[in-house]
């Protein structure tokens, strides 16, 4: 049986995120690495998966982000510009 290439495993490499601690300062180290999950969504998602939600509750919690971030932005346009 022949597969096709383009659906190659990739490497066997880890997958994750390296920190380099240099000097021995490994709490720069750290530092360094809850930015990187913090920019990469990490706390979030855990935050998010603690407690089930129903794709409903899911889909309303989005729209209601959504709407208070369009006020949000109503609001700020008003302030700066007047209508």
């Amino acid at each position: 049986m022949q597969y096709n290439n383009k659906y190659k495993r990739r490497s066997e490499e880890p997958q994750g995120m390296k920190v380099e601690v240099r000097n021995g300062n490994v709490e720069k180290a750290i530092r360094v690495l809850k930015k990187k999950l913090l920019k990469d969504g990490m706390f979030q998602e855990l935050r998010d998966r603690q407690f089930f939600e129903s794709k409903g509750t899911k889909k309303r919690k989005a729209k209601a982000a959504a709407i208070r971030r369009h006020k949000r932005k109503l609001q700020k346009r008003f302030e700066e510009q007047g209508y």
